[in-house]
């Protein structure tokens, strides 16, 4: 059974247990769906102003809508668009402040001001990404960036 954490650390301390409450969230489990349900529902209740939490999944050389939470969103994604697609094709993190002066965003809510996108890389490969748009300007930061990319290699570990 799931406690919801009250999360009195400072922001890494909190990132750390977040990361913790994940592992135990999978541990035992391998079910793909299963498990970016659990993880994005999990970031979905940590993080502070944001307004869509979830996973593309790549499939037949594009990104398709996975586990989220939040509005209903775009389906797919070419590689090369948007802030996702571009995550894919660099294989690295984006960390957009302003989602207005990306070049080529597809805007899948008005509301959404900032985003950051991790690339979720098995065996060299990118399978997906961890897509998180928030609907103030600069939301995320080194710190977001730094523990959502380990919050990822950790998810990886049961995908």
């Amino acid at each position: 059974m799931f406690d919801v954490e009250i999360y009195t650390g400072n922001r890494e301390e909190n990132y750390q247990m977040v990361i913790k409450q994940l592992k135990a969230l999978l541990e035992g489990e391998k079910n793909l769906i299963a498990n970016l349900s659990n993880a994005s529902a999990l970031l979905n209740q940590f993080l502070k102003e944001v307004n869509w939490v979830g996973f593309y999944l790549m499939d037949d050389g594009e990104l398709v809508l996975g586990p989220f939470q939040g509005l209903p969103a775009c389906v797919r994604i070419p590689v090369g668009k948007g802030v996702c697609g571009t995550a894919v094709q660099e294989k690295k993190t984006m960390l957009v402040e302003d989602v207005h002066q990306f070049p080529g965003h597809i805007a899948c809510d008005a509301a959404s001001r900032s985003e950051i996108v991790v690339p979720i890389v098995k065996d060299g490969t990118v399978i997906g990404v961890l897509d998180i748009d928030s609907p103030v300007t600069s939301r995320f930061d080194e710190v977001d960036q730094k523990y959502l990319e380990q919050f990822v290699e950790e998810l990886t570990l049961h995908i």
